[in-house]
This record gives structure tokens, sequence and C-alpha cells, in this order.
């Protein structure tokens, strides 16, 4: 019963740092374009490094 006491507020801050993690991300651009990045990798495009 007492490892409650360390895991319940353990959990709850757990949740707020997930909740801040994703507010973050969605303020920062991370979900703007899901599409290109999944195409991007079967367009035929030379390499600019072997130029």
């Amino acid at each position: 019963m007492s490892m409650l006491f360390a895991l319940i507020p353990l959990a709850a801050l757990l949740l707020v740092f997930a909740i801040w993690a994703f507010f973050w991300a969605v303020r920062s651009g991370q979900f703007d374009d899901m599409d290109t990045p999944a195409v991007r990798i079967l367009l035929d495009e030379p390499d600019k490094k072997n130029d």
C-alpha cells in the first residue's frame, strides 16, 4: 500500500510530461506535413553529394 503513495504521483508527473511534450511537438510543427516524408523515399532524385 505504501508503494502506491510513490507510484501515483510518479504516474501523474509522467502524464504531465507526456502532455507537455505533445503540445510542444504540435506548436513546433512536427505534425504539419505527414504525407511528404513518407513519399519522399519513392521520388527518384540524384544524390547531391555525387555532383
